[in-house]
C-alpha cells in the first residue's frame, strides 16, 4: 500500500483492501485496452441494427480508430454523454409487443466494456438460484432445477409471479442505491446514470427517461439482475425453494394454501420494496403441470414437457410461416420455417416428451401442402405442377378439384409424400432431431 493510502484501507486485510482500491477504480479496468478488445469482439459478433447515427458493426472499429481518443478522455473526466436509443417494437413469442431500445453501436461497445468488469464485481453474491444471463448457466439449467424442486422435494404447487413490463419500470434511484454500496468509481455511477436516462428518439423527438432500463444494450441485463438480486435475498431469507431467470419468477411450494400465502405476501413485497407493479392476472398458483416457466411445464409424472403455451405460440408460428398471403417467396419461405424449426426443436428438445412435437407433425405438412396447392393458383397450375411431381395419371384429376384448399392438403399426400417434403428442406423437428442423433 503506498504512502498516501488511508488509515481505514490499512485497516483492511489486504484482499478487502485490494478490492476496494479496484472498486475505486473501475473506469480504468473498463478503460484497459484487453477489456476493448474484447469488448469490441463481443459487439462485432451480436451484430445487430444501428442506433440512431447509423454507425453499424462494420463501420464501428474505423470510427473508434477516428474519435476513440476523445471518447475515451471524455470517460476517464466522467464527462461522456450517450446518444439516445432507438425505438424499437417486435412481437413477443406468446403476443403482444416487446419495446426494445437500440443504443449506438459506440455506446453499446461502451456498455459492454462495462459490463464485463461489473458483471466480476456483482456476480460472486448473486443467487444459486439465478440463472438468466450469467456465465454458465441457462434456461435449462433453471428448467431443471424447478423439475428437481417438483420431483425431489415433493412441491406440487409453484407459484408464478408475472412482474409487470419490468425494464420499462425500474427505479433508478433504487438501483444505483444498490450498485453504490459496491462501486466506488463515481464516473463509472455517473455513466450508468446517464444511460438510463438518455432517452428514446421517437418521432424525430428525445423522451426522457426517469425510470427503466432500455433493452436492447448489454448492460441492461446484468443491471436487471442486481435490482432482482434484492429479491432473490428475500426468497432466501424465508427459506423458499425458487428459480428466477431475468425477470421470471417460481416458487415451489408443498401445499394450495402455502402457495397463496407466498405470492399475497410477496407481491406486497416487490410493490413495497422495488417499487414494481405484479400482473395479479398473469400471476397465480398451480399444479406445475398446469404452468410456464420458460416455455417448460413439468407433467404429473415429473417429466420436462413443452408448456401448453409454448405448444400454442408454435402453432401460431407454423401458420403464420405457411399462409401464402404472409410469406414471400418459396425460396424466402424455406429458409425461414428451416431457421425457425431448428431453433425452436435446439430449444424445446429439452423435453422429456417427445410426442409434444411429434402429434403435430401431420398437422404441420398439412399446413404445407396447403401453401403449395394456393401457390399453384389454378387448375392450370395444378396440373403442370403435378406432371412435374410425376404424379400417377390417376391423380391428375385431382387438379381440377374445387373443395378448399385446407381440405385438399389431407389428399396431397399422395402428391407431395413425407419422403419429399423431407428431401426439399421442409424439415420436421423430430427429423432435425435424428439428423443430429446421427452426426454426434
Amino acid at each position: 500500500m503506498s504512502s498516501g493510502s488511508t488509515d481505514s484501507e490499512r485497516s483492511l486485510p489486504a484482499a478487502e483492501g485490494e478490492k476496494k482500491v479496484l472498486n475505486d477504480r473501475l473506469m480504468e479496468r473498463v478503460l484497459d485496452p484487453e477489456n476493448l478488445k474484447v469488448a469490441l469482439r463481443a459487439v462485432k459478433a451480436n451484430k445487430g441494427a444501428a442506433g440512431i447515427d447509423g454507425i453499424g458493426t462494420e463501420e464501428l472499429p474505423d470510427h473508434l480508430r477516428k474519435h476513440w481518443s476523445g471518447i475515451k478522455a471524455k470517460l476517464e473526466a466522467g464527462t461522456y454523454l450517450p446518444a439516445a436509443v432507438k425505438a424499437v417494437v417486435i412481437p413477443k413469442p406468446g403476443g403482444g409487443e416487446r419495446r426494445l431500445g437500440i443504443p449506438t453501436t459506440v455506446d453499446r461497445f461502451i456498455q459492454q466494456a462495462l459490463h464485463q468488469v461489473l458483471d466480476g464485481v456483482f456476480d460472486p453474491s448473486f443467487s444459486e438460484h439465478s440463472y438468466g444471463f450469467r456465465k454458465a448457466r441457462s434456461t435449462h439449467d433453471a428448467v431443471r432445477a424447478a423439475r428437481d424442486f417438483v420431483v425431489e422435494e415433493d412441491r406440487k404447487y409453484v407459484v408464478e409471479i408475472d412482474i409487470e413490463a419490468f425494464f420499462d419500470n425500474l427505479n433508478h434511484d433504487i438501483l444505483m442505491r444498490v450498485m453504490a454500496e459496491k462501486v466506488k468509481d463515481k464516473r463509472v455511477l455517473r455513466l450508468i446514470g446517464k444511460c438510463l436516462r438518455a432517452g428514446v428518439l421517437k418521432d424525430g423527438k428525445v423522451k426522457r427517461s426517469t425510470v427503466g432500463a432500455p433493452q436492447g444494450g448489454p448492460l441492461s441485463p446484468l443491471l436487471g439482475n442486481i435490482y432482482l438480486d434484492a429479491l432473490d435475498k428475500e426468497l432466501e431469507s424465508r427459506g423458499l425453494a425458487f428459480c428466477r431467470y431475468a425477470d421470471d419468477v417460481t416458487i415451489y411450494a408443498k401445499s394450495p394454501r402455502s402457495a397463496e400465502r407466498i405470492l399475497a405476501s410477496l407481491t406486497k413485497w416487490i410493490e413495497r420494496n422495488l417499487k414494481l407493479k405484479v400482473n395479479r392476472a398473469k400471476s397465480g398458483t398451480r399444479p406445475p403441470e398446469e404452468g410456464s416457466f420458460l416455455g417448460f411445464r413439468i407433467d404429473e409424472e415429473g417429466k420436462i414437457r413443452v408448456s401448453k403455451k409454448s405448444i400454442e405460440a408454435f402453432k401460431e408460428e407454423v401458420r403464420r410461416k405457411w399462409d401464402t398471403q404472409k410469406t414471400p417467396s418459396g425460396p424466402k419461405a424455406l429458409k425461414a420455417w428451416q431457421k425457425f424449426v431448428r431453433g425452436w426443436i435446439s430449444y424445446f428438445r429439452l423435453s422429456e416428451r417427445n410426442w409434444d412435437w411429434e402429434d403435430l407433425e401431420p398437422w404441420i405438412r398439412r399446413h404445407m401442402r396447403k401453401w403449395f396447392w394456393q401457390r399453384w393458383h389454378n387448375w392450370k397450375g395444378r396440373r403442370n405442377a403435378f406432371v412435374r411431381l410425376k404424379v400417377h395419371p390417376s391423380r391428375i384429376g385431382m387438379a381440377h378439384c374445387d373443395r378448399g384448399a385446407w381440405r385438399l392438403a389431407l389428399m396431397l399426400g399422395s402428391v407431395l409424400p413425407n419422403k419429399w417434403l423431407k428431401s426439399h428442406g421442409f424439415w420436421m423437428p423430430s427429423e432435425i432431431v435424428k439428423g443430429w442423433a446421427t452426426t454426434t
